[in-house]
């Protein structure tokens, strides 16, 4: 792991003498255009204002092609005039340093623009999605590849991404959870802490590095229903155990910014909501960076009834700690006239720009403008090293979730293999939600990738069957034929890249369309089926898991699907993903995790406790479940000190053998169970991890470090405490299966 760049303790004396100085020279409207984005505007185009072009668009009277080549409006006159601090949408390094040129030649200060751009995982290079990625539970590698993704957005002349999302959800609905890390707030303050450390490195201000940026803060997982941009209702104890803990993990690693989120917690939209942005961020976790609003949030104040319109929606973000509005220039039009008339103190501008300044500096923006050129730019973007490390993450992202009768790997000298689904030829979809820079001919598909894979004689049918969703390109019938006569089928199913992600939420979470009706026509024919999951979420898939012979969770792995997909179904690559959201037998069971609370009446064979009465309580596969080609045992658990104080640490080790006939790797998870404490704590809770490889026959002795401080929790007082008491001890494979120790916290 590389070393911290941590901005918050970056206060160079030189720098803030040039800052006080800037600010000082500044007019109002200069230090407000500091705190103002822009998006470069297509509107205006044709003559049309901007409803007449969204409804145009959405009648299909203009088509998304001409709608992306529609001339863009750059605001170079608002550049020239120094009222923008930064832009977002802008790519490309001989654009960025043309507008950059107008910033530093042309304004009266001089002062350099901030491009921004949401690279979430990966710019040309686009690796897996994020939920995909964190089923690795390799820190190192998902570190690697937010590096990547900053080298080549860098050399595209952006400075700064708005990521990593580190939102806990519990609810697979909400489309947004294929941009975390899952439900787990251990697993997900690793994760956030490594993507920082990948952005960000050991000193930001090198031209290969960018601005990261901790969002949505906060809670924006716990959407009610899983239903996008809508309130979130818990306790101040579920938000610091569950929630916070990964923004605090960002925070500790010096993420540069943080991105307000566009739900309500508590009946106060995040945009304006002091408690988080200032007592939470600022004085609780000592961030000194800058907050961005999410796009148009803070207009969106006035809807959601909490200020009786835009000029107090501006002015209640500004005094709540929000320094930079994302987009809709509302700061840029309601807070000059706010000013003139003393309803805000200037000094809380003054602050704020300080704040947004500093970050400038010590990404070394300032002194070095132009980060970038073409040249290098051409050199960076899909650089030979940047693809292997895509397969390599791609590969490790795959989840085995079902090998029945171990028919997976397969052989590569079969006779035949039908290769059927709407998925299965498909280089867009692969590519994921948020993949905004990518180019979906880089892509190599699940088919292209089989037929590389297998040897010459092997024939290869293919058919699509049906579509993701819709009537359109059904053929039932000669997917079906094609399957009869083949020695396995590999269906690909799943979900459209557009199916998750902002805004797409879904109400089912089964197959959409009628691919399961496909899959059951081919399980019809009797041969073996082998189903490979392409989705941004988990799925209900309960018929699925009971019928065919194996199930390749891959997730949408971006451009190096189909090599990954290969290599594990050929078993070039033994798997060793588990998952990181839990897979409900239905969605009635939503919201479904692990860590869940006890109740009083926990499910059992009589009636009256928590269950359902029309079908199982327990997931499909619950979270740290995946399957390898191999099988592990575990035993001989031992808590090296039995007896801890709160403040002190203890190693726990557990003996894990690899019993089968090929080496592979396994995720040994120790979770630990609080029984009885002052507040009802969770069943359980991942403490730790250690990713292990073993040759077959190889016993090994894992250790794994606890923090007993890491055992507490907020009281009703909201402070954390860590109480004395018995703690159970538990390691194995997954959140369901291990073998059982205990350990007692002293109270001195």
């Amino acid at each position: 792991m590389g070393k911290v760049s941590n901005l918050k303790t970056i206060i160079n004396k030189d720098y803030e003498k040039k800052i006080n100085d800037l600010v000082g020279k500044m007019t109002l409207e200069e230090k407000i255009g500091q705190l103002t984005q822009f998006l470069p505007s297509i509107f205006g185009a044709f003559g049309m204002t901007k409803d007449e072009i969204i409804a145009k668009l959405v009648e299909g009277e203009i088509s998304y092609e001409e709608f992306q080549a529609m001339e863009r409006n750059y605001h170079k006159d608002e550049i020239k005039e120094g009222l923008l601090g930064s832009m977002g949408g802008v790519t490309g390094a001989e654009l960025s340093n043309e507008l950059q040129k107008i910033a530093v030649e042309e304004s009266r200060l001089g002062i350099p623009l901030l491009f921004g751009l949401d690279v979430v995982h990966g710019y040309r290079t686009i690796f897996p999605i994020p939920l995909a990625e964190a089923c690795s539970w390799d820190m190192e590698l998902i570190e690697k590849t937010a590096e990547i993704a900053a080298k080549e957005a860098s050399a595209s002349g952006l400075h700064w991404t708005y990521a990593p999302m580190v939102d806990i959800t519990r609810d697979p609905r909400w489309g947004r959870i294929a941009e975390g890390a899952g439900e787990d707030t251990y697993l997900g303050s690793m994760i956030a802490a490594a993507r920082v450390r990948g952005f960000q490195g050991e000193d930001v201000s090198q031209p290969e590095r960018i601005l990261a940026c901790a969002k949505h803060f906060a809670a924006y997982g716990g959407a009610v229903g899983g239903r996008d941009y809508n309130t979130v209702d818990m306790s101040l104890q579920t938000l610091h155990d569950v929630f916070l803990p990964p923004f605090e993990a960002a925070a500790k690693a010096g993420v540069g910014t943080f991105m307000s989120a566009f739900n309500d917690l508590n009946g106060v939209p995040c945009t304006v909501n002091k408690y988080l942005l200032t007592d939470v961020l600022r004085e609780q976790y000592g961030f000194t960076g800058f907050v961005v609003s999410d796009a148009n949030s803070i207009a969106e104040v006035e809807v959601h009834g909490y200020a009786e319109n835009r000029r107090e929606a501006s002015k209640k973000a500004l005094l709540a700690g929000l320094e930079m509005d994302m987009s809709q220039g509302t700061y840029k039009e309601d807070l000059p006239e706010q000013f003139k008339n003393s309803t805000i103190s200037v000094e809380v501008l003054d602050e704020a720009v300080r704040r947004f300044l500093r970050v400038k500096f010590n990404l070394g923006l300032i002194d070095n403008p132009y980060r970038t050129n073409k040249v290098i730019e051409e050199q960076s973007l899909l650089a030979p090293e940047h693809i292997d490390i895509a397969r390599e993450m791609a590969k490790r992202s795959i989840v085995l979730l079902k090998n029945e009768n171990n028919i997976l790997p397969l052989k590569k000298n079969l006779k035949k293999i039908a290769v059927i689904g709407p998925l299965a030829d498909n280089k867009k979809e692969l590519l994921g939600t948020w993949a905004i820079t990518g180019n979906e001919e880089d892509v190599v598909t699940i088919l292209s990738g089989i037929t590389a894979a297998v040897e010459n004689h092997t024939e290869i049918a293919y058919s699509k069957g049906c579509e993701v969703i819709g009537e359109e390109g059904m053929d039932f019938n000669l997917a079906v034929e094609m399957a009869s006569d083949s020695d396995v089928i590999i269906a690909v199913v799943g979900e459209n890249a557009d199916m998750s992600g902002e805004a797409s939420s879904r109400i089912d979470l089964n197959l959409p369309g009628r691919q399961e009706e496909l899959l059951k026509a081919l399980h019809q024919t009797g041969k073996p089926v082998i189903v490979v999951l392409i989705n941004g979420r988990p799925l209900a898939i309960p018929w699925v898991a009971d019928n065919v012979s194996a199930i390749v969770e891959a997730w949408q792995l971006g451009i190096q699907t189909g090599i990954a997909v290969a290599d594990v179904l050929f078993g070039d690559y033994n798997p060793s993903g588990k998952l990181v959201a839990t897979f409900p037998y239905s969605v009635g069971q939503v919201p479904i995790y692990y860590n869940h609370p006890r109740t009083g009446r926990p499910a059992g064979k009589i009636k009256f406790t928590s269950k359902y009465i029309d079908g199982p309580h327990q997931p499909l596969y619950p979270f740290g479940f995946g399957l390898s080609y191999t099988t592990f045992n575990y035993d001989n658990l031992v808590v090296h000190s039995p007896e801890v104080t709160k403040d002190s640490l203890t190693t726990i080790s557990v003996d894990v053998t690899n019993t089968g006939k090929r080496d592979g790797e396994e995720v040994v998870q120790l979770y630990i169970s609080d029984l009885v404490a002052s507040r009802v704590r969770p069943v359980k809770e991942l403490k730790g991890f250690k990713k292990v490889n073993l040759q077959p026959g190889e016993r090994q002795t894992v250790t794994i470090d606890l923090d007993i401080h890491s055992l507490g929790f907020y009281n009703e007082s909201m402070e954390y405490v860590v109480e004395p008491g018995l703690f159970k001890v538990c390691i194995g494979p997954n959140s369901q299966e291990g073998i059982e120790g205990e350990l007692r916290v002293l109270e001195k």
